[in-house]
């Protein structure tokens, strides 16, 4: 048999092998697959049941404790239209002068989405507002103060109808420098715990009202029934007879007004990371260790090709697998004959057939034969292909 013998092929217990190692993984993988599939079917369960039950902070249409439906439901019943809206466009494209406009999450509002909220000409109702001074500069927060039941002590009408209502959470300032302008500003600062009003009201520089409210559970479903906060809620909100519900949404941010990660990490954090690279880098340079040259290890048993060959070909030999051990050296023919040819490895059989009959005596059809025919008929017949292709090579070869 010729030394161009095929590289090792798949067997049986190879094959048996990995199928052990499949099934393996697939008892092993089971458990946690049924597990996350239970997972995402209970969740879309869930999605189906609870949609169109929206449970969000101070959303009008939510019936769950932080929603405000309860509130929204009494305004319409006494003729206020209640109009929710979730995007600045449309709240600027809904909200008039003379309107009441309730800001529910003023500090997830941009510079821009502010600037809008202004322009509308809406007397605004902001919920618990951290940086009030965004709508009103002359507003100022003053920090928490201490919850509780409290008296209005302020001549607010709507404060005044409710009474004793819950207080607390933010407290609020005004910076307006004299008197006069206090007066000129109209500003009503109520239910003041130690000098700081959790409730104030005051004119903007284009005329329209400003309420801060530093306890939006009083709009809540949950506190709604609680001393006066309904009589406080309704008062405020039911000025008008168009309300805007202004709910902004996560993705209303305009692009421009957008930050990355990287804009949100502080400055420290940056330059500590930037520190502990370079650390990194210093103590990698010190541990480093220079290559030196390549060792030799002794091999334990050393194997011969030759041997490699001749025991491959008689397991060719005894399992009489002649197709299989022609089409090996025909391959290995064609690997060396098509580079030595100019040919690229992906080349038809009859353009290799022309290429090699142009460097021999051989015709096109007897070179498909040897290169592209059928299997030899006997071992004598596969002998004779081996010499055959060697002198085919042979020929290509010579000059």
């Amino acid at each position: 048999m010729s030394a161009t013998t095929p590289a090792a092929l798949p067997t049986a217990r190879a094959a048996t092998t990995a199928d052990r190692t499949a099934a393996q993984l697939w008892r092993t993988l089971r458990m946690p697959v049924a597990v996350l599939l239970l997972v995402l079917l209970g969740g879309l369960l869930l999605a189906a049941v609870g949609g169109g039950r929206p449970d969000g902070y101070l959303d009008p249409r939510a019936p769950g404790p932080a929603g405000s439906r309860a509130v929204a439901e009494i305004l319409r019943d006494q003729g206020v239209v209640v109009d929710l809206v979730r995007t600045s466009a449309t709240m600027s494209a809904r909200a008039r002068p003379g309107d009441t406009m309730l800001v529910a999450l003023p500090d997830l509002l941009s510079d821009s989405q502010v600037r809008a909220v202004g322009d509308s000409g809406a007397d605004l109702v902001l919920a618990g507002p951290a940086a009030p001074e965004r709508f009103a500069p002359a507003l100022v927060a003053a920090g928490p103060t201490d919850s509780g039941v409290r008296a209005p002590g302020c001549p607010l009408p709507a404060a005044r109808r409710a009474g004793p209502a819950d207080a607390g959470g933010r407290s609020y300032s005004v910076d307006t420098g004299t008197q006069e302008q206090t007066r000129d500003l109209g500003v009503v600062q109520c239910y003041a715990h130690d000098g700081l009003a959790s409730l104030v009201q005051l004119r903007s520089a284009r005329g329209a009202l400003v309420t801060a409210v530093g306890n939006p559970a009083v709009l809540s479903n949950q506190r709604l029934a609680e001393e006066g906060n309904a009589a406080l809620a309704l008062g405020m909100l039911g000025r008008s007879p168009h309300l805007v519900w202004y709910l902004p949404s996560a993705d209303d941010v305009p692009a421009r007004d957008q930050r990355s990660l990287y804009d949100l990490l502080p400055d420290g954090v940056v330059w500590g990371l930037v520190q502990l690279c370079v650390a990194v880098l210093l103590l990698a340079l010190w541990r480093a260790r220079r290559l030196g040259p390549v060792v030799t290890e002794p091999l334990p048993v050393v194997v011969h090709a030759t041997e490699t060959v001749q025991g491959r070909a008689r397991l060719y030999r005894r399992s009489g697998a002649r197709d299989k051990a022609a089409a090996a050296l025909r391959a290995a023919s064609l690997q060396r004959l098509v580079p030595a040819l100019g040919l690229q490895r992906r080349s038809e059989p009859a353009t290799v057939a022309d290429a090699v009959s142009a460097r021999t005596t051989r015709t096109s059809a007897d070179v498909l034969v040897l290169l592209y025919g059928a299997a030899p008929a006997d071992d004598a017949a596969l002998v004779g292909l081996a010499d055959d292709l060697d002198e085919l090579e042979r020929e290509v070869r010579r000059p």
